[in-house]
């Protein structure tokens, strides 16, 4: 008995582990993710970058129905780089 009361402490233990991890990426990470991933789609089609500041500049880009800003790495150019 005393066998399975441990493997049952173990498994909880486990259990608890992978929902904490689980927790923390979809809390923390998982936007960031998003949003980089989002940001990085958009710079391709980005165009008329203004108000640069650290390498960084407000682009516009297309979304279909209207016209967003995002904000995109530019190269000496003032192009979005991809």
């Amino acid at each position: 008995m005393k066998e399975a009361t441990g493997e049952l402490s173990t498994t909880m233990i486990a259990v608890v582990a992978i929902a904490a991890v689980l927790t923390i990426f979809t809390t923390l990470l998982l936007p960031y993710l998003k949003t980089s991933i989002e940001s990085r789609m958009h710079c391709v089609d980005a165009y008329g970058c203004t108000d640069c500041s650290g390498g960084r500049c407000n682009c516009s880009y297309d979304d279909g129905d209207e016209v967003k800003t995002v904000r995109c790495t530019v190269d000496d150019d003032g192009n979005p780089k991809n």
